[in-house]
């Protein structure tokens, strides 16, 4: 299998742009979000990025 690099850095450029929507439309929402997770125990938070990986897998195997 070899990796197609123009898929590769789409994808990252999609991630960046995505990632870069919410701290420029509204920073202070950001701030608090932030605030909020720090709050959070470890364990949800790791629960969260867990759900979001295995959604994402899911999203690329049905596409």
């Amino acid at each position: 299998m070899s990796i197609n690099w123009n898929d590769l850095l789409n994808a990252i450029a999609l991630v960046m742009i995505i990632e870069g929507i919410l701290p420029f439309a509204s920073p202070d929402t950001l701030k608090n979000t932030y605030n909020k997770m720090q709050e959070l125990p470890d364990s949800t938070l790791r629960m969260i990025g867990a759900g979001s990986i295995v959604l994402g897998m899911v999203v690329l195997f049905l596409h």
